[in-house]
């Protein structure tokens, strides 16, 4: 499995989607989660690259959502911040002489594809807006 960083991420979005446009520290999002705030700022930057998030620095400086919830879709947060397929990579080298050896990693493979285009699909019918409103 993927690890957190979809569900940190989303956890951050949400936050600041909840804010609506009120700068929100990295403290604060850090307490939510319940994680360091060293990895809340990674995240932020990361989010920030993407075009998710805008930050100011400085005393009073926080994060605010770069545009607005309802033109940010799960499917990119998703793509965002996706390091590994869904379901993970096969970290052996099977037995060539095997009947099902010598084709598990391409049967696998296009488990993995199919897998993540139904995922994908999934995300992309939602918004970040619409994934805000189960909170209100």
């Amino acid at each position: 499995m993927n690890n957190s960083r979809f569900a940190i991420s989303l956890h951050i979005l949400t936050l600041l989607e909840k804010a609506k446009g009120e700068l929100m520290s990295s403290d604060y999002i850090a307490g939510s989660i319940n994680i360091n705030p060293v990895l809340v700022r990674k995240e932020l930057s990361n989010l920030r690259n993407h075009g998710f998030v805008e930050s100011k620095e400085g005393k009073n400086g926080g994060s605010s959502l770069a545009k607005s919830a309802d033109n940010i879709c799960l499917d990119e947060v998703y793509s965002a911040v996706k390091q590994n397929n869904l379901l993970g990579v096969s970290k052996n080298t099977p037995n060539p002489q095997c009947p099902v050896g010598k084709q598990i990693n391409k049967h696998l493979d296009n488990l993995y594809e199919s897998t993540e285009k139904v995922l994908l699909k999934e995300l992309s019918g939602k918004t970040l807006a619409d994934f805000s409103r189960a909170f209100d």
